[in-house]
């Protein structure tokens, strides 16, 4: 890799592959043009992965991570920047995807065993960009529901665990004209090009 390149992973996070979906092109846009531009990118489908979510305390200090997760956690150490593509559901992330990310963020891994602190998370060094897409104007979300999903993930995991900065991308009305989609799969080419 020259100076100036990324090693980038794409988390998709849309839970059904039975079809491919918008988020599915979101991610596809930027991982092709991320790589156009000479940077590195995997892709990680979170609905590929045989995950549950955790049910409690003890399983997530003492039980080992799952089997599907072992990989996920290479590249994310690998990864320089992370793009998470995501659905807005019910005003949140997808459920299949929370708990991809209980199951990463265990103690040892991405926050150290112990007592919780503010500023303890072991993935630092890595920067994000999170992408939702949603029937709802994106202004709407932001300005009359607050953003709080992505404030959640933002905030709350990936800040947590040590990844600053953390962008975002809003995409509303997707289910709307073809121009408004492709203006989407357009920005994602532009961010991708610049791994931001």
């Amino acid at each position: 890799m020259s100076a100036g390149t990324r090693r980038v992973l794409v988390i998709q996070g849309h839970p059904d592959l039975s079809e491919p979906h918008y988020c599915h092109a979101l991610a596809q846009a930027y991982a092709d043009a991320a790589r156009s531009a000479g940077h590195a990118v995997r892709l990680l489908e979170v609905a590929a992965l045989e995950l549950s979510p955790l049910r409690s305390r003890k399983e997530w200090t003492q039980q080992p991570p799952a089997e599907a997760l072992l990989q996920a956690r290479e590249d994310l150490l690998w990864a320089q920047h992370l793009v998470i593509v995501y659905p807005l559901w019910l005003g949140c992330m997808p459920a299949l995807l929370k708990a991809f990310f209980e199951q990463l963020a265990r103690p040892g891994f991405a926050v150290p065993a112990g007592p919780a602190r503010l500023d303890a998370g072991l993935l630092r060094g890595r920067s994000a960009r999170i992408v939702v897409t949603m029937g709802m104007p994106g202004w709407f979300y932001r300005w009359y529901f607050g953003a709080y999903s992505l404030k959640c993930l933002k905030r709350n995991i990936l800040q947590f665990i040590g990844i600053r900065p953390v962008r975002s991308s809003v995409i509303g009305q997707v289910e709307g004209s073809a121009g408004r989609r492709q203006r989407g799969l357009e920005e994602m080419g532009e961010l991708g090009r610049r791994a931001a």
